[in-house]
């Protein structure tokens, strides 16, 4: 019983340090007032395996099954959910009802892990490309690990402000505007010759539309606003496959192009075993590339550091091993070291 209220107060306290007051709110309710008891509740205090951040994430699955719930216009959950401010009584009232009154949905909706496509992530990836435009002034060929419903695959058309300074298409569809600390990037224009993704379980951005907003919390509607311009643009292609055997192909050397090869938080999921063949193919790949068919691999994972992820570039040919900085996993902030 301990391990799912131990994830719960974890996860209240990431929340805190992400700035949503709401989900600390909900996750500590979770986290004291949640028992066994029903077939539904029974499931979650049974659930096999590691059920916190970086296992199953069983939290993350629960509170965004109630708030798919409260976007498709649950009644109960309007008046207790931002942007009113309930007390924990009023709010547990509600949770336990909906939890009552919906188990079947939201045993279905929290079958499937969480995916989320935080599109503020992109001002890591953003900033990246211009470093690898800096030593390579070559069209990118995008290839996304983990791309969910794609819409970080979409990259070049958004803008990253950094104060004054501007990174991006003046008609971009969106403007990422994290905290900046550090040198600005290099003052490059990347290009995009193509871009594709893989996923276990691509989400579709129209068919699966709720989805990938139940899981932006209620309280942070700028994620939403930011979601939503990124939905109107048109999906690239993320195909159904395992990651590593999806890549190998699109390893081979392509004359004329920069392979750039990224995971956002994705590639700590792979298995271990994946994990090992995929960076063997990458590096093998590496070892045979040349000026005119480089190869790059960006990386915006967590690496157990005391502050957000690390923002890690490898290019070839040379194997040049850049520290880009660290990144908050929310893309709020950006530490930027290049």
């Amino acid at each position: 019983m301990s391990r799912l209220r131990d994830a719960f107060a974890f996860h209240a306290h990431a929340c805190a340090i992400l700035g949503s007051p709401f989900m600390v709110q909900l996750c500590n309710l979770f986290a004291t007032r949640l028992h066994p008891g029903t077939p539904f509740t029974d499931r979650l205090f049974d659930w096999p395996g590691d059920v916190g951040p970086r296992g199953q994430s069983v939290p993350l699955r629960l509170c965004g099954a109630l708030h798919a719930l409260r976007l498709s216009g649950d009644p109960t959950l309007a008046e207790v959910y931002p942007p009113h401010d309930a007390s924990d009584d009023a709010l547990w009232d509600a949770v336990a009802q909906t939890l009552t009154n919906h188990a079947e949905a939201i045993d279905r909706f929290i079958d499937s892990p969480p995916q989320t496509n935080e599109v503020r992530r992109a001002s890591a990836l953003i900033a990246a490309a211009h470093v690898i435009a800096a030593h390579h002034d070559l069209p990118l060929e995008l290839s996304e690990l983990g791309a969910s419903a794609g819409l970080n695959l979409n990259f070049d058309r958004f803008a990253l402000r950094i104060g004054a300074h501007f990174f991006g298409p003046e008609d971009a569809a969106l403007t990422l505007t994290p905290t900046w600390n550090g040198p600005l990037p290099p003052a490059t224009r990347p290009r995009i010759a193509s871009r594709r993704g893989v996923d276990l379980n691509p989400l579709d951005p129209q068919r699966d539309a709720l989805r990938l907003r139940a899981y932006l919390w209620p309280d942070q509607p700028e994620r939403l606003a930011l979601t939503e311009a990124a939905l109107a643009l048109p999906p690239p292609p993320v195909d159904r496959a395992d990651a590593i055997d999806w890549l190998e192909p699109r390893l081979a050397p392509s004359p004329g192009h920069c392979r750039m090869i990224y995971t956002t938080v994705a590639w700590q999921y792979f298995p271990a075993a994946k994990q090992g063949e995929g960076l063997s193919l990458i590096e093998a790949a590496g070892r045979a590339a040349t000026a005119q068919s480089p190869l790059a691999f960006v990386q915006m994972e967590d690496d157990g550091g005391a502050r957000g992820a690390a923002l890690t570039l490898r290019l070839w040919p040379g194997d040049l091993r850049l520290d880009l900085g660290r990144v908050d996993f929310h893309g709020r902030w950006i530490d930027w070291s290049a």
